[in-house]
């Protein structure tokens, strides 16, 4: 690998009124690397990302493409320097086709259609409109467009994050074999198990500007953490913080949930379990086995074909998302764009829940209002430089919000559905506590995640679906991440087969002499 940088930015500067998205940012990428952007949320990654790119313009700096300056004045010029991005949101026109998609960007069709197989969808039909094609198959259709034209430098700001996990495997080997090629990969993950088996270095943003850059080696994690937040985080005690919920969970004669026998075409078969109050239940479950239809049942967004539901031992249906919330139910989904109303206030979205009942309509009570979300925002710790426009918060930040919106309103059960999906480490934290002190106030949490270490962080115990039925439920001093990943599975506690999970994709000695 040569020394010589192919992309090296330095001093980038960016500001938006009073608020400095960037102050000093600089980034070096060598050919064949694959180059960690890391930071917390608002640190400055993606508008980094959008400025080299050329989506925004920098108010400072210098950007060198294979040592010669450039002006990146549009997403145009930076494609005609080699540099393409791959954002977390789908970049394809939602009402037309694949194909039209493709010739609007000059994207050749054949190349794309191999990587697209190559990324594990076999059967893609290019004249299907976009807007009926799921998430996680636009994001990777989205990355797929962007190598079929060979690009220099690819960008990928989150590109596992809403991946099943068969797909992320496919995802992570294609950019592992690109810098292999001797192109090169900045990746943008909050996940340390992705960036340890792809990159060779990291740059650590905070607050605007690089605070470093290190090599990728076992145990680095610490030190990133560190350089992200410019402290030392302590990991959550799972002992320790469950001391405040035993206090209350199991001292009221019925749980605050029981779910019976719960069925939704082929999604749900026969789910039954209970939540007592005071108690973190954490929900663990691949891709598609059915937590997405239970989630939206207790949320009142569909209707289940047959079971029953009780709250507080008493029975409810839920024919609409109102009816669970008067039952003291909140709905916290991982994509933050379906609860907020993104172009109001941080104010407005946290006091909805309880200035839009319809049975309240009347002149509002400003300085309950006020102090209410004045709290809420305290408790969360929600920067509000931006609070004119959520859309203009971080993601850590909107999750908050979102989150904020249900403790102002009191609700008793918090149904949390992968709420620190594409979030920082440090909020991530601060999401962990506010959960179990919400616990300990005798609230519910029900809480599906994705990412297997959280469970340890904050659960009480944990429910494992799969094919739509609970397969196992164990106290979490024995949910360890193997014991979760064979049970997810299917696989009966203490099996030891070999049940795929993501290891290191860089190739061994071993395997390299083989091939």
């Amino acid at each position: 690998m040569t020394t010589n940088p192919l992309l090296d930015a330095t001093g980038v500067a960016k500001n938006y009124g009073a608020v400095a998205a960037l102050r000093n940012a600089s980034l070096s990428v060598l050919p064949g690397e694959v180059h960690a952007l890391m930071g917390a949320n608002g640190a400055g990654k993606s508008t980094l990302v959008k400025i080299l790119t050329g989506a925004i313009r920098a108010d400072a700096g210098r950007v060198l493409i294979r040592g010669e300056a450039r002006d990146v004045r549009s997403p145009a010029a930076a494609r005609r320097a080699g540099l393409l991005p791959v954002y977390q949101e789908p970049a394809l026109i939602p009402d037309l086709d694949v194909l039209s998609n493709l010739r609007l960007t000059g994207t050749p069709v054949e190349p794309f259609r191999a990587w697209v197989r190559e990324l594990g969808i076999p059967n893609l039909d290019i004249r299907e409109t976009a807007r009926d094609i799921p998430l996680a198959i636009l994001r990777v259709l989205d990355l797929a467009r962007a190598l079929a034209v060979e690009p220099d430098v690819l960008l990928l700001d989150e590109m596992t994050a809403a991946l099943p996990a068969n797909l992320a495997e496919k995802v992570l080997e294609v950019v592992r074999r690109q810098g292999d090629s001797g192109r090169s990969v900045i990746f943008i993950s909050h996940r340390f198990v992705e960036i340890s088996a792809l990159c060779d270095r990291a740059t650590v943003l905070r607050d605007g500007a690089t605070v470093g850059v290190v090599d990728i080696e076992p145990g680095v994690e610490e030190k990133i953490v560190e350089m992200m937040l410019g402290a030392r985080i302590e990991k959550t005690s799972v002992a320790a913080a469950r001391v405040a919920g035993e206090a209350s969970a199991g001292t009221d004669s019925h749980p605050r949930l029981s779910v019976r026998n719960l069925q939704l075409g082929t999604k749900l078969h026969d789910v039954s379990f209970d939540l007592a109050n005071g108690e973190v239940a954490g929900v663990v479950a691949l891709e598609g086995q059915g937590q997405d239809e239970l989630f939206a049942a207790l949320a009142g967004s569909i209707r289940p074909a047959a079971g029953t539901i009780a709250v507080d031992g008493a029975p409810v249906k839920f024919s609409h998302p109102s009816d669970a919330i008067r039952a003291g139910f909140a709905y916290v989904p991982g994509d933050r764009t379906e609860a907020l109303a993104m172009q109001r206030s941080v104010r407005e979205n946290i006091a909805l829940p309880f200035s839009a009942a319809l049975r309240k309509w009347g002149p509002i009570r400003v300085q309950r209002e006020r102090m209410v979300v004045s709290s809420a925002i305290a408790r969360l710790q929600i920067d509000t430089r931006a609070q004119g426009e959520v859309q203009r918060l971080s993601g850590g930040n909107q999750q908050k919000v979102t989150i904020a919106r249900w403790i102002a309103a009191d609700a008793r059960t918090i149904l949390c559905f992968d709420p620190t999906r594409g979030i920082d480490v440090g909020t991530k934290q601060e999401i962990y506590k506010l959960l179990r002190e919400l616990a300990g106030l005798g609230k519910s949490v029900l809480f599906y995640t994705s990412e297997l270490e959280e469970v340890q962080r904050v659960c009480d115990r944990v429910i494992v679906i799969f094919g739509g039925r609970v397969v196992d439920t164990f106290p979490v001093e024995l949910a360890d991440e193997p014991a979760l990943m064979r049970a997810a599975y299917g696989l009966p506690r203490g099996a030891r087969e070999d049940v795929g999970i993501l290891a290191d994709v860089r190739p061994t000695p071993d395997a390299e002499a083989a091939s």
